[in-house]
């Protein structure tokens, strides 16, 4: 990552984990091992209900708490839903959309994650879109045709001056929850192309500002070889971020690159 030009992001996804009482726990924690490390941005996208305790539990720390998921209706008959508005009263100040398992369990699609991403960022929200192939997308040899196609979909109607609220998690679908984690060199692959991307519908200043993360398994032992690539600005976290020693090994990796 070239920190000159972009910051450095770990950002946790927590998934179906941890009760407000346990987030709590785990932020105060957290905070401890993480308090003076600020060259990078730490960030930590929790379930929808421990978002008051995460909030609440990192006021005066250098943790930043986001959600997971964002509908792209302002309010209306979406029973299970939650708005960007009811995010940001709540005290989130980034959401993920796109995630491959909203994708592959929830039927989100290209379209709809576009949708959340304009709701997302009308409303002042960092907002993390995750793009990926699954395995046999990358085995055929599509990879950056379904990277390109997710990222311009994505994109699309998102005006310049909106994209300093965007960031990009690349995550390949057949890394995730699997254990099997891209090399350093696959993932450096497909994050240039996806700033390729942005520059061609942007500009190249554009494109360079614009932070990139990897969201494959990126974990305590892989995340420095990672992080050393020069367009992978940090990580979208799963398992590790749940763990406060191996998530703060991680900002360290990312903090000392």
């Amino acid at each position: 990552m070239d920190k000159k030009i972009r910051n450095a992001v770990i950002a946790g996804n927590w998934k179906m984990n941890m009760t407000p009482s346990a987030t709590k726990e785990f932020m105060k924690e957290l905070a401890a091992k993480t308090k003076g490390k600020d060259a990078c941005k730490i960030v930590l996208c929790v379930p929808a209900i421990d978002i008051p305790a995460a909030v609440e539990s990192t006021k005066g720390t250098n943790i930043t708490v986001g959600a997971e998921n964002v509908h792209f209706e302002k309010s209306g008959a979406f029973t299970g839903e939650i708005s960007s508005e009811m995010l940001c009263d709540a005290g989130a100040e980034y959401v993920i959309v796109g995630h491959s398992e909203r994708r592959q369990y929830f039927a989100e699609t290209d379209e709809t994650v576009n949708l959340r991403a304009k709701a997302a960022i009308a409303s002042g929200l960092m907002t993390i879109i995750c793009v990926g192939e699954n395995l046999h997308e990358r085995e055929v040899g599509v990879t950056d045709d379904i990277i390109a196609k997710q990222t311009k979909i994505a994109l699309s109607g998102i005006e310049k001056s909106d994209l300093s609220k965007i960031i990009i998690a690349y995550e390949p679908v057949w890394a995730i929850g699997t254990g099997k984690t891209a090399t350093a060199l696959q993932a450096e692959e497909v994050c240039k192309n996806i700033r390729d991307v942005v520059c061609a519908l942007y500009d190249k200043d554009t494109a360079e500002k614009m932070s990139i993360l990897y969201g494959g398994s990126m974990n305590d032992k892989n995340a420095a070889e990672l992080l050393s690539m020069k367009d992978i600005d940090g990580g979208l976290i799963g398992g590790a971020s749940l763990v406060a020693d191996k998530f703060t090994a991680i900002i360290d990796a990312a903090c000392n690159g």
